[in-house]
């Protein structure tokens, strides 16, 4: 059994989305989608910090090669995110339930971070 959600997706389609939720979240600070699509997202956006606060070289090329070489994105992470959850083990983003999307009933979330 697997230990992730494969969303009804190729792995390299997941995989891109994936990456573009994270980078959504970490530009704008939230970001709203299905609530499936947002636990799993979650995880990565709080690896991606957790890379920023260990500040290593390695630790930047991982994020870099997550994130599709966008170095805005990781710049922030490094500079801006790390700094503010320096104090803070863990649990960076919260899931807030909104209502369920018109076309199919998927509920939506908020994914947002603390």
């Amino acid at each position: 059994m697997a230990n992730y959600r494969k969303l009804n997706r190729e792995s390299r389609i997941r995989r891109s989305i994936l990456a573009s939720l994270t980078k959504d979240v970490i530009n704008n600070g939230y970001v709203v989608t299905t609530e499936a699509r947002a636990k799993e997202v979650r995880k990565f956006v709080d690896r991606m910090i957790t890379y920023g606060k260990k500040g290593t070289l390695v630790s930047r090329r991982k994020a870099l090669a997550f994130l599709h070489n966008d170095k805005d994105v990781v710049a922030k992470i490094f500079n801006e995110l790390a700094p503010k959850y320096e104090s803070r083990n863990g649990g960076y983003t919260r899931i807030i339930k909104l209502k369920e999307r018109v076309g199919d009933d998927a509920l939506t979330v908020k994914l947002e971070l603390v």
